[in-house]
This record gives C-alpha cells, sequence and structure tokens, in this order.
C-alpha cells in the first residue's frame, strides 16, 4: 500500500508527462545518451553523488552526466561561488540532479541556493513526503504535497541596514509569481489525481503581502472547480500537520513558509534523509535536489545516507519520462530500506554508504 501511495506522488499514471516534462533534450555525442547536469555538491555530496551515479550505472539508465562543482573564488557574474558556466549547463540540458551545498553563514556570501533558484528562475519546489514501507515513524500512510513558491517572499535578499543596530528586510510578493505557482499547484493536483489544494498563509497579520497570495490563489482555484481549495493559516497548519496529516492533501505557499512547513513534513516520514525534491522552472527546466544538509562532520567517512539523492534522481528520470527505469531504481530504494538490514546510522542502522548502495544495486 505504501509503496503504491509513494510512486503516486512521482508519477501520475494517467498523465505524467504533463507537470514534469521537457521536450527539449540535450544529447551527448551518443545519440542514445541523455546529458544531465550534475552538481556533488559540499560535504557528503561527492559521496552520495557517486551513489547516484552507481545505481544508475547498474540500471543502466541512459545519461551522462556533466559534473559542475561548486568554486572557491566568487564568480562576478553570478556574485556567487557557483560559476557561470555551471549555470549555463542546466540551462542548456535543462535537467540535473543537485547535492547539498553549504553557503557561509554570516560571511556577506550570496546563498548558492538562493542564487541557482534566481539565475535559473526555479519557481516552484516540489517536494512529496509519503511514508516509506517497512520503516516505521509516529504516522503512517503520510501522503501529501508540499508546493513552494521559490523566487521571492523573505528570501528575495533584499536586506539592509537603517541605522546602527537596527536592520531591515523586505518581502516581496508579486502577482506574477503567486498565480505562477497556484497555477502549478492546481495543475499538478488536477494531474495526479489530488482532491484538495490548500494554501497556507499569514494574512490576518501581513494583510497586503500573504493578503495578495490569497488573492492569486482564489482566482486560480476558479477554474478548478472539482478541486476542494481551502484556506490555512500558517501556525494552525503546523498544529494539523503534527495533529493529524492526512488533513491535508496537496499544499501551496510563499517562500518562506514553504521551507518550514515542508522540513516538517519530512520531520513525519523520517526526516530529511528520506526526502525528495524537485525544483520546476519556466522552458522545462527540472533541478531535482536533496534538501538535507551537508553534513560536515560525516563527509569522507563513508556514513552518509544516499536515499534523499537517490529519490530526488528517480524524480529527474520522471521528469525525462523514463518511468520504467525510475520504477526500477525507485522499488529497489523501498526493497532495501524495507528489509532493514543495510541501513545507514540516521535510520537506526550501522551499514556505510557503500554496503546501502550496494544493497540497492543488488535489488536491480
Amino acid at each position: 500500500m505504501a509503496s503504491h501511495l509513494f510512486r503516486r506522488v512521482l508519477r501520475n499514471p494517467n498523465n505524467s508527462s504533463r507537470v514534469f516534462s521537457s521536450l527539449d533534450r540535450s544529447f551527448s555525442s551518443d545519440s542514445n545518451l541523455i546529458r544531465a547536469t550534475i552538481f556533488p555538491g559540499d560535504g557528503i555530496g561527492p559521496e552520495i553523488a557517486q551513489s547516484v551515479k552507481q545505481v544508475f550505472s547498474t540500471a543502466g539508465v541512459p545519461i551522462e552526466w556533466e559534473e559542475h562543482y561548486v568554486g572557491t573564488e566568487i564568480d562576478p557574474r553570478t556574485q556567487s561561488f557557483l560559476t557561470w558556466e555551471s549555470l549555463e549547463s542546466v540551462r542548456r540540458n535543462k535537467v540535473g540532479l543537485k547535492g547539498p551545498m553549504a553557503t557561509p553563514i554570516g560571511k556577506g556570501h550570496r546563498s548558492l541556493n538562493l542564487t541557482l533558484r534566481k539565475e535559473l528562475n526555479l519557481y516552484a519546489n516540489v517536494r512529496p513526503c509519503y511514508s516509506l514501507p517497512g520503516y516505521k515513524t509516529r504516522y503512517d500512510n503520510v501522503d501529501l504535497i508540499t508546493i513552494r513558491e521559490n523566487t521571492e517572499g523573505e528570501y528575495s535578499g533584499l536586506e539592509h541596514q537603517v541605522v546602527r543596530g537596527v536592520v531591515e528586510s523586505l518581502k516581496i510578493i508579486t502577482r506574477q509569481a503567486s498565480m505562477r505557482v497556484a497555477e502549478y499547484a492546481f495543475h499538478y493536483a488536477k494531474t495526479h489525481g489530488r482532491q484538495r489544494v490548500s494554501a497556507i498563509h499569514k494574512a490576518n497579520i501581513m494583510q497586503k503581502t500573504d493578503g495578495l497570495f490569497l488573492k492569486c490563489c482564489r482566482e486560480v482555484a476558479e477554474k478548478y472547480p472539482e478541486i476542494v481549495y481551502e484556506e490555512v493559516v500558517i501556525d494552525n497548519c503546523c498544529m494539523m500537520l503534527v495533529k493529524n496529516p492526512s488533513l491535508f492533501d496537496v499544499l501551496v505557499m510563499p517562500n518562506l513558509y514553504g521551507d518550514i512547513i515542508s522540513d516538517l513534513c519530512a520531520g513525519l516520514i523520517g526526516g530529511l534523509g528520506l526526502t525528495p525534491s524537485c525544483n520546476i522552472g519556466e522552458g522545462g527546466i527540472a533541478l531535482a535536489e536533496a534538501v538535507h544538509g551537508s553534513a560536515p562532520d560525516i563527509a569522507g567517512k563513508n556514513l552518509a545516507n544516499p536515499t534523499a539523492l537517490l529519490l530526488s534522481a528517480v524524480s529527474m528520470l520522471r521528469h525525462l519520462e523514463l518511468n520504467d527505469k525510475a520504477d526500477q531504481i525507485q522499488d529497489a530504494i523501498l526493497k532495501t530500506i524495507a528489509e532493514g538490514r543495510y541501513r545507514t546510522g540516521d535510520l537506526g542502522g550501522k551499514s556505510t554508504t557503500t554496503e546501502f548502495t550496494n544493497a540497492v544495486c543488488d535489488h536491480l
């Protein structure tokens, strides 16, 4: 049951290509291979990225990786450690996979993740939250989707010092971005057989900004009379999720709320180490990612759990309509976790990254 539900979020049996599809693919010199950009990232990133490569190779996935690393100096063209060439790679290939990236805190550097979202116009972050078969948590059969506006809100990066000891951060909400993510959320719900869309907000306090977001959601909701639409205040939403996650189906929200709620939902099923994520951009771009941190304390020790990046890579395959390969890999991951013999430390086991990855490959 849980395995069937988990697949439903990543693959729509009726019309999966309408939401996660890209007609303009970049092919390698070998016309049978699809070129995809990969950012191994920082900390444990290279280790779990290697797991993905090994699993893809074992499964015979027709992917040629174009690898890009975070630079050691600021690129003036991007104002971050991400190079312009790496961004061009994603624009050209239109599909990519990203490991965890760490931005130094309080050093004045532009966030690497924010740079990717802004430069590639990745307007929606789609994160499924599903109970995994065989891995027991406090909740059973969790089945919901968070869709987060990815480009503005409190994460617009507009901060300044008014006077000494007083700083100001601007929250930007636009009709264009709000309509775009609302349209995506309702379209996703319709094409994936979802029944309800909940708009998460704090319009009772932020009447102008969140009020505009809700106005856009209401406008889009009128086009989808078959889908139940509701509005839930952010703090009440958190309480309801912890009490009974089954009350929700698809949740759409501005940037900051999405950052918080999506991590809360990950906690319902076992943590960020089990949670896939995919960023959708205009022009058919899709950048799947592991949303957990770079875990520098265990980097290079062969202890990292590659599940989140593997499941995100499955999302990437579905975007490319390689559904048979996606099913094959996803089933192998779920069987490995359900058996319980090979689990990394964060899942209560003692297996290494290599042992877990080999177990997945054995199931292939």
